[in-house]
């Protein structure tokens, strides 16, 4: 017997809310690095708003991190039958 079949007859067993937070954590993961890249480099262009720039940047990432959280407790709330 293939590797291939034996991957193909593998069924998958546990949660597959685990599986789907994997996926949801993607989301706000690339989300940080685009917020964090694009403020390292306006403040590296504009020294002088650092404060506003900071701002936003607290405020997006806190944005980011509830939609993580939100994907953490979905599997949770709507449990698989």
């Amino acid at each position: 017997m293939s590797a291939l079949q034996t991957l193909a007859e593998t069924q998958i067993m546990g949660n597959l809310g685990s599986i789907g937070y994997g996926l949801a954590a993607i989301g706000p993961g690339v989300g940080v690095g685009i917020i964090f890249g694009n403020g390292t480099q306006a403040l590296a262009r504009q020294p002088e708003a650092a404060g506003l720039i900071r701002a936003n940047q607290i405020l997006g990432f806190a944005f980011c991190e509830a939609l993580a959280l939100i994907g953490l407790v979905m599997p949770f709330v709507y449990p698989s039958s």
